[in-house]
């Protein structure tokens, strides 16, 4: 893959190569992974689908390879949280100055819930939203407008508010040989070879 190349097809400007467009060091996203958006830009992933994303906070957003984000998939960081251990849900460290308190304190302000990490081969549907902790299993599906708020295994469709998983995508046995073939990290010419066995889901390499 051309680390420089923007857009997968040079007529549609909708798509992009989500690793050619990032520059937060916080967020990760993998080789040949996609983003699509027919509303806004595609290219402002970062502003406009990462949100509550704050350098303070040190949270990821850590994206596999060969992933498809459909338009409007939101990813939505700790710092959207507020502290449920307070007698108040009001985030006062943030608003330090006018309460007197130490700005170094303002994490405060929220519960912490970490990284979000989706694996290889994801496809997330069209406006879902993926909270912060939450980890997405390699070959998962997301249906459109799921609000992810747990933890989705590897191979399984999940939808819904919140989501749930609906079914798997194949056997155990089929899933536990996906996971240790790992094709997404072979090498192109590899992939380009078989790429009659992947799309229909034949396991014969």
């Amino acid at each position: 893959m051309n680390p420089e190349k923007i857009y997968p097809r040079s007529q549609d400007r909708e798509t992009v190569y989500l690793k050619s467009v990032i520059t937060d060091p916080n967020i990760i996203a993998g080789d040949f992974t996609i983003y699509n958006d027919f509303v806004k830009d595609p290219r402002d992933f970062e502003r406009n689908n990462v949100l509550y994303h704050y350098p303070i906070n040190h949270d990821r957003l850590v994206i596999g390879k060969f992933c498809s984000i459909a338009c409007g998939a939101k990813f939505l960081f700790t710092s959207a949280n507020h502290a449920k251990g307070s007698l108040s849900t009001y985030p006062f460290p943030i608003f330090f100055e006018e309460w007197d308190l130490d700005m170094q304190k303002v994490t405060e302000a929220w519960d912490n819930k970490g990284d979000i990490v989706i694996g290889n081969d994801v496809w997330i549907g069209y406006e879902a939203v993926i909270l912060s902790g939450v980890t997405i299993g390699d070959g998962a599906v997301i249906g459109a407008r799921a609000l992810v708020t747990k933890d989705v295994p590897p191979y399984t469709i999940a939808g819904g508010v919140p989501a749930k998983p609906i079914r798997r995508r194949f056997s155990e046995e089929q899933i536990s040989a996906l996971l240790k073939m790992q094709w997404w990290n072979w090498p192109e010419e590899k992939i380009k070879n078989h790429l009659f066995h992947i799309q229909s889901g034949q396991m014969v390499f």
